[in-house]
């Protein structure tokens, strides 16, 4: 527990070094503070606060910055919200949201988180039913099946599976023409259900056949869900934290790149209420301590279907992005609904 001095002089040290981006000293903590205290008091409660974790001091300087413990103190007891830091800022995008156009809303967002933090923003597309409408087996040979997918609104999806003996194109018609005649319109997970009480009553080779189909589809619905949508990386290179360490930036361009670990992260923050901060790998699944994250979910019609959020350095103006992303979540919310 840190007394009010204490809370007083971290808050000072974390708005300094967010705003200068250079070590405060106690001497500059003195004066910032506005409390009536002696740079040899300052250095005592600088030296606890840095015993805490909560402050480390730079090789090259004798003064302090935050830590990721420290950034997360500051955001969770001290920060305070300041309202209108963003509104008229976005206000000139929000016209580019349109609700016809699903992909281009999510692109925009993307940008307009960019655009207003001057980081990386991130959306994920809106989570699709994992319903089939109709389907096709096609025999490639040596137990091979090109597995033909249709789902409600056109959309294709192919994946090749390999079955335990080699099947002619009769049999996987038959494994077909059951599956769009019984299942279609179901979920992938409804069909699995209900193949796993009927399956006494289908040839073996068939119901195998139909639950590689199953298991094909829901994989390239996952696959199709876990589109992230990513604005504003070359924002990193001007950022100073990030611009002197070139392994560092290589392993965030390759996490962008890759996207996975993103979307582990995302799903996560689906499932929260509002606005949630990740600060210097805290989050266990972008270990990055160097890398601050906020995200928020967003919704249509009531019902959470992604995740959007910014991606920039610890050392970032966290009441501002919090704001950025509230706003952008509530537009993107607006927008997809009116569809």
């Amino acid at each position: 527990m840190l007394d009010e001095r204490s809370k007083s002089l971290l808050k000072t040290l974390v708005e300094r070094y967010i705003a200068d981006g250079q070590p405060v000293g106690s001497r500059t903590l003195s004066k910032a503070s506005g409390l009536e205290l002696s740079p040899a008091t300052i250095r005592n409660v600088m030296a606890d606060l840095e015993e805490l974790g909560l402050i480390a001091s730079p090789h090259t300087s004798a003064g302090r910055i935050p830590t990721a413990r420290g950034y997360r103190l500051f955001v969770d007891t001290m920060l305070t919200a300041q309202p209108g830091l963003v509104g008229a800022d976005a206000r000139p995008i929000e016209t580019q949201l349109q609700p016809d156009q699903p992909q281009r809303v999510i692109a925009s967002a993307a940008q307009l988180l960019s655009s207003l933090s001057n980081f990386v923003g991130v959306v994920t597309a809106p989570r699709k039913p994992s319903v089939f409408h109709h389907i096709e087996f096609l025999r490639l040979g040596d137990r091979r099946v090109l597995v033909i997918m249709v789902s409600p609104d056109g959309d294709v999806q192919n994946r090749v599976i390999f079955t335990a003996q080699d099947l002619s194109q009769a049999e996987l018609a038959e494994a077909s023409n059951r599956l769009n005649a019984h299942y279609a319109g179901l979920s992938l997970e409804s069909v699995r259900e209900r193949l796993k009480s009927e399956v006494d009553v289908l040839r073996g080779e068939i119901a195998s056949l139909m639950n590689a189909a199953v298991q094909a589809g829901t994989e390239a619905m996952v696959d199709e869900q876990e589109r992230v949508v990513i604005s504003g990386e070359r924002n990193l290179l001007t950022v100073q934290d990030f611009s002197n360490d070139m392994g560092s930036l290589r392993r965030l361009f390759d996490m962008f790149e890759q996207k996975t670990q993103l979307m582990r992260l995302l799903d996560v923050s689906s499932r929260a209420e509002g606005v949630r901060i990740y600060i210097g790998g805290e989050s266990q699944v972008v270990p990055f301590e160097e890398l601050s994250i906020v995200s928020a979910p967003y919704e249509v019609n009531g019902q959470v279907v992604g995740t959007l959020g910014v991606i920039g350095p610890t050392r970032m103006a966290y009441d501002r992005m919090i704001q950025i992303v509230d706003i952008t979540s509530r537009m993107i919310s607006q927008a997809l609904s009116q569809k």
